[in-house]
């Protein structure tokens, strides 16, 4: 990776700003010191109760170091009845663990925190292992007059038995043997301590990327969040930035910024400033796994209608509904109405179709295909007509139905909203869900459909076709989605079973070209997934500028912070 400006040049800067703090504290009060995205991870780590442990996936150059410096002085300055620990501070090297002691000490003069010293030291790394097998890491330590103190490890230990408190793992995706590390870094938790672990991406089969997506997935208990490049800019960052040097802001000349930023990094821009994993490559879900999971009795309902459909008298357009309908009603009353299901929609008109899937929610909360539907070429009141009857049928065990809202699919949404309700938020009254499909969207709600998958938590009706679509799903800078290039093809279940879980467990949610609920809509073709959100795409957030920020302050670090602590609801 090559940086926009050299080491020396980025040591120097840092150094600039720690120096001058304690001026700019004077100047905009120590609450608004931190900027926004800083102050969430703060919040967040300041309560033990609520978070134990702690991921943050961050765009470099955000400052999110020295916010958790601030964090660890507050911790270990503290007595310990008012929750004060030891914290572990480690990274992959040395300049890095300079800096955060550096920021540390700003802070404690900062918060006028008693240090009573400040000194390097050997610490003494033993491998579990073999105890014969000793290293010294060089670090750096600050003690407090609470009797506590903040070391600092210039590369990641073998070994952390005996010791207890906060452990702050930075760039973890770029530690050696990550998994061990974390393994040792967890037992601080059973003496009441925390596990910090931060990192911009090193690719998708790092362990620090495996961990996040378990925790996306509901697999682990962990607390997440996630900071961008453009999270940062619009919570600040630049702002800050020119109040340290005393520059003018302007919009202009944040953009200009911004974009010499990116095309700093180049090809890298998206893993190390967007937060998205280098390409993965081959199917995201595998055939064997897919069929294996094709278990639920039934078969796939499926109503084509001619190309003059519209232009016949209507006793026709009768006689060609009839027999789908019938074979629906038959279909409906034999679904028992014993479990609460999850309704998806996905829409299509004449290339694409449209897909309906009802999932059943079983008593040990296992996802089973009671009915999967496929309209080509059927106008728009008659698919209204047809998920009309569905959600009737259902409406007294229904929790939720999510529906597809980009382009026409709109039409359909709002008026099932109308008849069922339109749900406006998570927590709010209401049915049916309008979705828009975003990158965003994608990273969050597709961990969780593969946990399904892999945990057996998902049943389908057995379909051909339905395993091609899955199939074509593939990691895109990142990210499951059907590539651009299955847009020629029906490729609707593709992405046709990406669940949006929210309240109502793994309410299968359309996805461009997906299943909503568990939706496979082998739409997915026309490809809404990306014109969904294009303010989300890589292309548009290169050429475009970054959004509005608000005052704040960032200690310009060269690692970077996350975002909103939400994520979805486990399975």
């Amino acid at each position: 990776m090559t940086a926009p400006i050299s080491r020396e040049e980025w040591a120097e800067l840092r150094r600039a700003a720690t120096e001058g703090m304690s001026g700019l504290i004077d100047e905009v009060g120590l609450p608004k010191v931190l900027l926004p995205y800083q102050a969430r991870a703060v919040s967040l780590l300041d309560n033990t109760a609520l978070c134990r442990v702690l991921f943050v996936e961050k765009s470099r150059r955000v400052g999110l170091t020295w916010g958790l410096a601030a964090y660890a002085v507050l911790r270990a300055g503290r007595e310990r009845p008012a929750g004060g620990m030891d914290v572990m501070y480690i990274s992959y090297s040395q300049e890095m663990t300079r800096e955060f002691i550096d920021a540390c000490a700003m802070w404690a003069r900062a918060f006028a925190t008693a240090a009573v010293a400040s000194d390097e030291l050997l610490f003494e790394d033993t491998n579990p292992a073999d105890p014969s097998d000793t290293k010294h890491i060089k670090a750096f330590r600050i003690q407090f007059a609470s009797g506590f103190e903040v070391l600092a490890l210039s590369s990641a230990p073998r070994g952390l038995r005996g010791k207890q408190g906060v452990v702050i793992i930075d760039e973890a995706a770029f530690v050696d043997n990550l998994a061990e590390l974390l393994k040792a870094a967890l037992a601080f938790l059973m003496w009441g301590g925390q596990v910090v672990v931060c990192s911009t991406h090193n690719g998708v089969d790092n362990a620090f990327n495996s961990t996040v997506q378990d925790i996306l997935a509901g697999r682990k208990p962990y607390r997440h969040l996630h900071i961008d490049f453009d999270e940062a800019l619009r919570d600040g960052l630049y702002q800050r930035i020119c109040l340290r040097t005393g520059d003018a802001w302007t919009p202009a000349a944040e953009a200009g910024w911004r974009q010499e930023i990116i095309d700093f990094y180049g090809e890298g821009a998206d893993e190390e400033l967007f937060c998205i994993p280098a390409l993965g490559s081959g199917a995201w879900l595998p055939a064997p796994l897919i069929e294996a999971r094709m278990t639920a009795p039934g078969r796939v309902l499926r109503l084509e209608l001619p190309a003059d459909y519209l232009h016949r008298p209507a006793l026709d357009q009768a006689a060609l509904m009839a027999p789908f309908l019938e074979e629906l009603g038959e279909v409906l009353a034999g679904i028992d109405l014993g479990p609460l299901y999850a309704f998806g929609f996905d829409f299509g008109r004449v290339a694409d179709l449209s897909t309906v899937s009802l999932l059943a929610i079983e008593a040990g909360l296992k996802r089973r295909e009671a009915l999967a539907l496929e309209m080509r070429n059927v106008p728009g009141d008659e698919q209204k007509r047809v998920v009309g009857m569905i959600l009737d049928h259902v409406r007294s065990r229904l929790v939720g139905a999510a529906f597809d809202a980009t382009g026409m699919g709109w039409t359909v949404a709002e008026d099932m909203g109308r008849r069922f309700g339109l749900k406006e938020d998570p927590e709010g009254p209401g049915l049916v869900w309008a979705i828009r499909f975003s990158e965003e969207w994608y990273r969050l709600q597709m961990p969780p459909l593969k946990a399904a998958f892999e945990d057996d938590h998902i049943a389908l009706i057995a379909d051909s076709e339905h395993v091609s679509d899955l199939r074509m799903v593939k990691l895109i800078r990142g990210i499951p989605r059907v590539p651009p290039s299955a847009r020629a093809r029906r490729a609707g279940s593709a992405m046709a079973i990406t669940p949006s879980r929210w309240r109502w467990h793994i309410l299968p949610a359309a996805c461009a070209g997906s299943n909503t609920a568990m939706c496979r809509c082998r739409s997915m073709t026309r490809g809404s997934a990306t014109t969904a959100a294009p303010q989300c795409s890589g292309a548009k957030r290169r050429a475009g500028g970054a959004g509005r920020s608000a005052p704040g302050f960032a200690g310009v670090s060269d690692h970077g912070p996350q975002s909103d602590p939400d994520r979805p609801l486990g399975l």
